[in-house]
């Protein structure tokens, strides 16, 4: 008797009970390394180099912070991944009355360069990668890792890392941005072109699906929203003038990992083949500007304050779905994340969980190992068959910009999030500890908690500064860098000067809200 149950994965896409050689479409004959690549952006992948494992930490003060990094390091991670609390991320210094309540919570406050240089105290910017979430205030805190890479003598080509600085997703899903969207496309692309002749190795954007998803869209949803702005963006640099060849090799991306491993696969690998596609589209004819190289986070809103131990075998899963899918770097949450900040010990399982996938599984030993599966050739197909009608539609709109203005986006992803949790809340999607399998135990799964006093470190700290800071210097240079964005200067030699003699965030932020305004 034939099956008759009918099983979709969350973007809607129909599961066959069997796949077969016919279910492929084309032929899976490309090769890791080469244009599309489908297979990954290495001819050898990880035999080569193992991705950059990363752990995401900030919290509470630059000093705090710093121990994190340093014990990470020595536990061996390879990459710093920095948070932000709330203000740094929407400009507001510490001391701000909109800040209080919010200082050192989600992340650790940096009000200053003073900050920047406790934060990195004792790590030398040459030798490591730092990956920076930060997004509307992102040329700011650029500004400043360049000042202190410039303190410690290092040579600006050598330092590597990314900042976020994707703003349209912000519009769209998370809602950290400051500026409108036009002036803040038009930072992002002075940006671009600073970067391109002053800190060659920097990735100057970081496009996000990850918090498209986290806001409630599918897999399919993810990469066509993330494809759409990062086609927006490049349109702008090259409306600027700028050399889709150059820029285009310091762009990346950011994507989820889901617990449905073979559709996160067929994501990571669909995304690939378009991006590559889209570029040369565009105009690039050097193959590095048509890779998409990405960073993955395991995915925050999979994981249950229920039972949260279960949340290291879901978080071991997206590792894996990451790693087949062949991503450049990986942070992996921490099992307590659904409860606080991770503690020490989960943030160190989470390490321990990538170095064992990296060194004890084996899907490192080969490129692409699930390439010519039956079912992933034909799912990557239907994955980038459903993108490509979304990317359409937006292109129809006039692209990503127009699309967000009308309120697509956001309607989309609402409606996925809406019917995720419906399936939830009916029974017809399973989650562990949570609607199944439940126990009555409570969870003594000891919180990570920041202390309120940690704003009034900071404002102390902003006092002590404005008082021995040059201060007619600081006016001269905001008043500088009003000038700039109220023509078309490139902004960022001003804002680096300004940071280098002690301007704050909020600060420069504020001068830049009297060119700019804010967007409501």
């Amino acid at each position: 008797m034939p099956d008759t149950k009918k099983i979709y994965t969350d973007s809607g896409i129909l599961i066959n009970s069997l796949y077969t050689k016919k279910n492929i479409v084309e032929p899976a004959d490309e090769l890791p390394g080469q244009f599309p690549f489908t297979r990954g952006v290495q001819a050898d992948m990880y035999r080569g180099k193992l991705w950059t494992m990363r752990q995401y930490a900030g919290f509470s003060t630059a000093e705090e912070s710093n121990k994190r990094y340093h014990y990470l390091l020595s536990q061996g991670v390879s990459g710093l991944s920095v948070a932000f609390d709330l203000p740094t991320q929407i400009g507001y210094d510490s001391d701000h009355a909109l800040s209080e309540g919010e200082v050192g919570k989600v992340g650790v406050a940096i009000d200053s360069l003073e900050d920047m240089e406790i934060l990195f105290a004792g790590i030398k910017l040459e030798e490591v990668s730092t990956s920076m979430t930060i997004n509307a205030t992102g040329f700011i805190l650029l500004a400043l890792y360049v000042a202190l890479a410039k303190k410690q003598g290092a040579d600006l080509n050598k330092i590597a890392g990314t900042i976020q600085n994707d703003i349209l997703k912000e519009y769209a899903a998370r809602g950290t941005y400051i500026y409108p969207p036009k002036p803040s496309m038009r930072i992002i692309t002075d940006i671009f072109e600073w970067c391109a002749k002053d800190l060659s190795k920097w990735n100057t954007i970081s496009i996000s699906g990850y918090h498209i998803r986290e806001a409630g869209s599918t897999a399919v949803q993810e990469i066509a929203f993330t494809l759409s702005n990062g086609k927006a963006y490049v349109q702008a640099a090259l409306e600027k003038g700028l050399d889709i060849n150059v820029f285009g090799k310091r762009l990346s991306f950011f994507f989820n990992a889901h617990n449905n491993l073979f559709e996160e696969v067929a994501k990571f690998r669909a995304a690939r083949k378009m991006w590559a596609n889209i570029m040369k589209e565009l105009g690039a004819t050097d193959p590095k500007a048509m890779m998409l190289r990405f960073h993955t986070q395991t995915g925050g809103s999979t994981l249950t304050a229920q039972q949260p131990q279960n949340n290291i075998s879901r978080v071991t899963i997206q590792t894996l779905a990451a790693v087949l899918g062949g991503t450049q770097s990986l942070h992996t949450n921490g099992y307590d994340e659904a409860l606080s900040l991770p503690t020490e010990e989960a943030a160190k399982i989470a390490l321990r969980t990538q170095q064992v996938v990296a060194y004890e599984s084996g899907v490192a030993d080969t490129a692409d190992p699930l390439a010519g599966s039956y079912f992933i050739e034909s799912l990557t197909k239907e994955v980038e068959d459903a993108a490509w009608q979304l990317i359409h539609k937006i292109d129809a709109m006039g692209g990503s910009v127009a699309a967000i203005e009308k309120g697509f986006i956001q309607d989309e992803i609402a409606k996925s999030a809406y019917e995720y949790q419906r399936q939830i809340e009916k029974g017809e999607k399973i989650i562990v500890g949570v609607n199944k399998f439940i126990s009555e135990d409570a969870s003594k799964t000891p919180g990570f908690k920041i202390d309120d006093s940690i704003r009034e470190i900071q404002a102390e700290k902003l006092k002590a500064l404005k008082q021995r800071r040059n201060n007619d210097k600081v006016e001269a240079l905001l008043s500088a860098l009003n000038a700039a964005a109220s023509g078309k200067e490139n902004i960022m030699p001003i804002v680096i000067e300004a940071v280098d003699n002690y301007a704050t965030l909020g600060e420069i932020a504020d001068e830049l809200r009297k060119v700019f305004g804010e967007y409501k």
